[in-house]
């Protein structure tokens, strides 16, 4: 391709510079969700053997990695303000302070599902528009070459093969190399984007088991 002309080079540099952010995102992705899962069922085996809520705070704050831990210490963090994370407090909550209290947490803790969401899937809208973007800009390239196939044709007023191959080979290059670049971008957006709604479905159940720990909590002060 050091032969090519201008404008195949700058649509190869293209496809070059999607196809090095598109491999960076997707390597720091994988290994993102592999630390992920791993904080995860660490931090919910610690979670689920905890005496107390106190107890599994110290534990979620050994995960930062973890989604389910991230909401806990949100949620958490939301207890403390309204002081229903104590062991024994002073008196009896009445029917509003609980109800208040479980509309401050639901919020708090659908608010840090969002955040982690979002973080998990950061990024991936670049994988989106290069699996559909880098075609059409290979095939930009490929429809100069044949031009330039044809432009050579005209020049020397003859269709032999020495003066349609440079042309028809930069446009077959420039195919392939669109493709090369999209189809990888491809596969894994839709890996990243299943592994996704997978962390939150995780983290919306951890969410109702952890509401629902709460709730009884409350309710058995009454």
């Amino acid at each position: 391709m050091t032969k090519a002309g201008l404008v195949v080079k700058l649509v190869m540099v293209l496809l070059l510079l999607f196809s090095v952010i598109s491999w960076a995102i997707i390597l720091t992705k994988w290994y993102m969700f592999r630390r992920t899962r791993k904080a995860s069922a660490a931090f919910l085996d610690s979670f689920w053997d905890s005496a107390t809520l106190n107890d599994a705070y110290d534990v979620a704050r050994e995960f930062p990695l973890s989604p389910e831990a991230t909401v806990f210490v949100t949620g958490y963090h939301e207890l403390k303000k309204i002081g229903a994370a104590h062991s024994a407090p002073q008196s009896a909550p009445t029917l509003e302070m609980q109800l208040a209290t479980m509309d401050n947490l639901k919020r708090s803790v659908r608010k840090a599902q969002f955040l982690e969401s979002d973080r998990m899937a950061r990024f991936l809208g670049f994988l989106a528009t290069t699996g559909s973007a880098t075609p059409f800009i290979g095939l930009f390239g490929t429809v100069w070459g044949i031009m330039t196939a044809f432009r050579e044709i005209g020049t020397r007023g003859t269709a032999s093969l020495a003066v349609v191959a440079p042309g028809i080979s930069e446009a077959l290059v420039a195919t392939a190399a669109g493709l090369a670049v999209a189809i990888p971008a491809v596969i894994f957006y839709n890996y990243f984007s299943s592994r996704v709604v997978e962390v939150e479905s995780n983290m919306e159940s951890f969410s109702t088991d952890f509401i629902n720990l709460v709730e009884r909590d409350l309710l058995s002060r009454t």
